[in-house]
């Protein structure tokens, strides 16, 4: 285990993304996955090879799977129902804490790892590849998110630090000031 307890989704947050649809959320997070494959390239290098695995993500404390194809022209993410397993090469499951802690540095992906907050099933060296990959990159997903989402970044940047402080999840990068440019 992490030196204290990670926190779960909120259970409200958890049943408020039961019922949103599969396709408007696959939609959203492969243009989230596009833009930061663009503006991180660097991702697929350190990949090498194993950006053409498919990665599923199981956060348990979610609805819905996730599905991260890397590699190609037209990397993806794809959520999928709990109901059937999706066809996968490696298999990382964990709470969204967990996950979200390691992208965006406030927890170390080998800590997680070692300790099974983090679970790998299949090809290990590629799980291996993504949290280097993914160290490497520095990555802040809010931010990348409020490029996308550009009119709404104003309000996103209000709701987050209250979002963390209820979540107790890392929702930015924590090692970068407020503000800073990527």
């Amino acid at each position: 285990m992490t030196e204290k307890p990670l926190p779960h989704l909120p259970r409200i947050l958890a049943l408020a993304a039961k019922p949103l649809p599969l396709t408007p959320l696959t939609v959203m997070l492969t243009l989230l996955t596009r833009q930061l494959m663009q503006r991180h390239p660097g991702l697929q290098r350190r990949l090498g090879d194993h950006a053409q695995r498919r990665f599923l993500l199981d956060l348990t404390d979610m609805p819905f799977l996730l599905v991260l194809e890397p590699g190609g022209a037209r990397p993806r993410v794809t959520a999928h129902s709990r109901r059937r397993l999706p066809r996968h090469d490696v298999r990382i499951t964990g709470l969204t804490a967990a996950f979200l802690g390691m992208v965006h540095g406030s927890l170390d992906g080998d800590a997680l790892f070692f300790s099974r907050d983090l679970v790998v099933e299949g090809d290990t060296g590629a799980a291996v590849a993504l949290r280097n990959a993914i160290d490497d990159a520095e990555l802040d997903l809010s931010a990348e998110l409020a490029i996308i989402a550009k009119p709404l970044a104003p309000l996103l940047a209000h709701l987050l630090p209250a979002t963390e402080r209820i979540t107790g999840l890392a929702l930015h990068r924590m090692d970068r000031p407020e503000g800073a440019a990527l």
